[in-house]
């Protein structure tokens, strides 16, 4: 049996049944079928088999009928799949690097509960994965004042709930404050940093704040209504790109949009496919730096402006030639 074909076996979905259940309390038959993409009929079938397994299953018939686990039921231990370890265990060890305040005992004390309920050998599976994979997470990361500010925050996106702010100045050696309200659309982990990306009702426009200096955040008996879908992580991305800076840089990358990407970064500039490959506009401070990112990739470009860049260019070849001599 293919790994397909395991995913999505009969007894798969019966087990899915009952995680839904436990974590959901109570669903009706045709959400349920829905999730499994089956039809009722077939979840009656996945409903009778959780019986004979011994896990009680209550179902209320009728209009607004549901199914639900038996009051007081208690599951055994839980069972993760190999992938599921992986995931639990590269997840973990990321958490301590994430900017997250007292993340590594916070990582330490999940990790032993998931051991305490776990199986000897899927134990053993999760230790030798934490004691061996390291994650190059290596740009400093500023941790927010507290989890509370990142728990509460993600609260009241998901909830659609306004919060009122109170925000250290970003200018350097500044110890000014500001208030406002905010409607949180996401939250996103960007450039080693922790950022809320939402409504601003102070500025009456979409903007961004970096956790680390939001003073306090108190919930709203307000609530908003966001966009559909929100990428707050591309937003971020798009800002830095198209900040006005010193310099403005237009480059024809002689490739293809995906290529251009995964060899850049968002962040880098704006990135147009046109017939003749992708144009790159940027805005930046520092010709060298921008002449360094340009002289690693591995396909051709052409420079439309500022000339200024191609003797940056020019300069970076002959460092490089006169490394390649000693």
């Amino acid at each position: 049996m293919n790994k397909l074909q395991f995913m999505y076996s009969p007894t798969t979905r019966v087990l899915t049944v009952l995680e839904l259940l436990q974590t959901h309390g109570r669903m009706s038959g045709v959400e349920l079928a829905a999730r499994l993409e089956v039809d009722v009929r077939t979840l009656r079938r996945y409903i009778a088999r959780l019986d004979e397994l011994g896990i009680p299953v209550t179902a209320e018939r009728g209009r607004h009928g549901h199914y639900s686990l038996v009051a007081g039921f208690k599951l055994p231990p839980m069972m993760f799949a190999d992938d599921e370890a992986l995931a639990l265990s590269v997840g973990l060890l990321a958490a301590r690097q994430l900017g997250l305040a007292q993340a590594a005992p916070a990582v330490e004390r999940a990790q032993a509960k998931l051991e305490r309920v776990m199986p000897d050998p899927l134990k053993a599976q999760l230790r030798a994965l934490s004691e061996t994979i390291s994650l190059d997470l290596s740009r400093s990361a500023n941790a927010a004042n507290d989890n509370a500010t990142l728990l509460t925050l993600s609260i009241a996106a998901h909830a659609r709930q306004r919060v009122h702010l109170r925000y250290r100045s970003p200018k350097a050696d500044s110890s000014a404050e500001s208030e406002r309200d905010f409607d949180a659309y996401g939250l996103a982990w960007h450039g080693a940093r922790w950022y809320a990306v939402g409504h601003c009702h102070l500025r009456k426009e979409l903007r961004s704040f970096r956790l680390d200096r939001i003073v306090t955040v108190s919930k709203l008996n307000l609530h908003f209504s966001a966009p559909a879908t929100f990428d707050a992580v591309a937003y971020l991305a798009k800002s830095a790109a198209t900040m006005p800076r010193a310099i403005r840089v237009v480059v024809l990358l002689q490739t293809d949009l995906n290529t251009a990407r995964n060899e850049l970064f968002d962040s880098i500039g704006v990135f147009q496919p046109t017939d003749d490959g992708v144009m790159l506009t940027s805005q930046i401070d520092d010709l060298n730096w921008y002449a360094r990112q340009l002289a690693r990739l591995p396909f051709s470009f052409v420079v439309q402006e500022p000339s200024a860049l191609r003797k940056a260019l020019i300069l970076r070849a002959e460092q490089l030639v006169d490394i390649a001599k000693r």
